[in-house]
């Protein structure tokens, strides 16, 4: 019930997506929208505990009702204080708004090695590994349409190792809440205080998100978002069942995806600096010829054990396109839609997580050489739409917010101070 599971959670964020984050940003602020999302995480942590369909579909819901608000608060939060801190330093917002998610992209995309890392070495010490036939092989890569699930290449831990793993990953996420609770600075606590006392009509914040589809721009990028939704989905899905599990066994799938986790999280770094000098366009190109090349030779090889460098190689690869398309558009959201930032965040998580469900929705039905000429596709008409906004962009430059719009200046209210964080 894995791919049910994660098609409720991502249709869950599309739902919520079309309401919950303009709401909650803008009463709670981007903290502790940020927290009461991140709860939600943890209780789909909890849901693992006893993996069935009356502990995973409530709680695959309750994360994807919390994941929009907070994902669109993260960015929100980013992009004030990128805004905030550009006059600074006398360097653009977009500058400064994509070294800021560069850097956090970098801490975001390195737990993919420490989670994968903490699961391999717990799965590892499982001696129930199956061995791979010659036999079994042949179905592997996209040269055979077939279900691996038919093959013998896939066993499931022992639930003591299972719980081991889930109990990790629920005291990290609670240890996180606390950290963001305490640390994180409220930046826009009286952008909400002022919004509560207001009382502005319900419907306009509820509708935000679709307002703002009014806006050509916006509607333009949608492919371009919800292929960020295929490309991710392909690999954490197709990729490690087709190839990694299907050839080498699911106890290399935690090695194979701290490959990609390490190359995102370090390019994420590099990227969100190195835009400012070269700009985003041409790192999209890159990206787009990267994962160009790697779904051609992906229609062409057929995996083997005996070829083990080569599959760490296209996680490598794709992590390093992946960092582009992570940090490059939210950041291009961000300096698109400065004065509307919620709503657009927003819309970014419901395009993208339409792309998931899509790709999660046939990945059952579809051959694997059929899903990756869908891939192309979508890239393809991606970067023709993303180069047409690139272009108006340039010719006509969206203003950035002025500065001190964002009042962060917490030192007369000290009062509501905890550790030197505002509350």
């Amino acid at each position: 019930m894995g791919v049910t599971s994660l098609s409720v959670i991502y249709a869950s964020i599309i739902l919520s997506s079309m309401f919950l984050p303009p709401i909650l940003i803008k009463n709670l602020g981007c903290k502790w929208t940020i927290v009461a999302g991140m709860g939600c995480y943890v209780t789909y942590s909890i849901g693992n505990l006893y993996p069935g369909w009356y502990t995973l579909i409530p709680t695959s819901v309750i994360l994807g009702m919390g994941g929009s608000p907070l994902w669109s608060a993260k960015c929100t939060l980013l992009t004030i204080s990128g805004n905030l801190q550009a006059p600074k330093e006398n360097k653009k917002a977009a500058d400064v708004i994509n070294k800021y998610f560069g850097i956090f992209f970098l801490i975001f995309q390195s737990s993919a090695v420490w989670g994968n890392l903490m699961s391999s070495l717990i799965f590892g010490s499982d001696k129930n590994i199956t061995n791979i036939s010659h036999e079994a092989l042949q179905y592997c890569g996209a040269g055979v349409c077939a279900d691996i699930n038919s093959n013998s290449t896939t066993k499931k831990p022992a639930q003591q190792l299972v719980w081991t793993l889930v109990g990790c990953y629920i005291g990290v996420g609670v240890l996180a809440m606390i950290i963001v609770a305490v640390f994180l600075d409220n930046i826009d606590r009286d952008q909400a205080r002022e919004f509560r006392d207001n009382r502005e009509p319900f419907w306009s914040t509820f509708l935000a998100t679709f307002t703002l589809l009014k806006d050509k721009r916006l509607v333009i990028l949608i492919p371009l978002t919800m292929y960020s939704g295929f490309e991710q989905s392909f690999l954490s899905g197709e990729y490690t069942k087709n190839y990694v599990t299907c050839a080498l066994g699911i106890h290399y799938v935690g090695y194979a995806m701290i490959c990609f986790g390490a190359t995102n999280s370090l390019c994420s770094f590099i990227f969100g600096r190195l835009a400012e000098y070269t700009g985003r366009a041409p790192l999209f190109c890159v990206a787009a010829v990267t994962n160009f090349s790697c779904i051609l030779a992906l229609l062409f090889w057929r995996p083997h054990p005996d070829q083990l460098p080569v599959f760490f190689v296209f996680p490598a690869l794709w992590g390093l396109a992946d960092a582009v398309w992570q940090t490059q558009t939210n950041s291009l959201y961000g300096v698109l839609f400065p004065r509307q930032k919620e709503a657009a965040f927003a819309n970014y998580r419901m395009w993208e997580s339409l792309g998931f469900v899509i790709a999660f929705a046939y990945s059952t039905f579809i051959c694997l050489d059929i899903k990756l000429y869908i891939l192309l596709g979508v890239l393809i008409l991606s970067m023709v739409t993303y180069l047409w906004v690139e272009f108006q962009e340039r010719k006509n430059p969206t203003l950035p917010v002025e500065e001190g719009i964002y009042d962060t200046d917490f030192s007369a209210k000290g009062d509501h101070i905890l550790n030197q964080t505002s509350l």
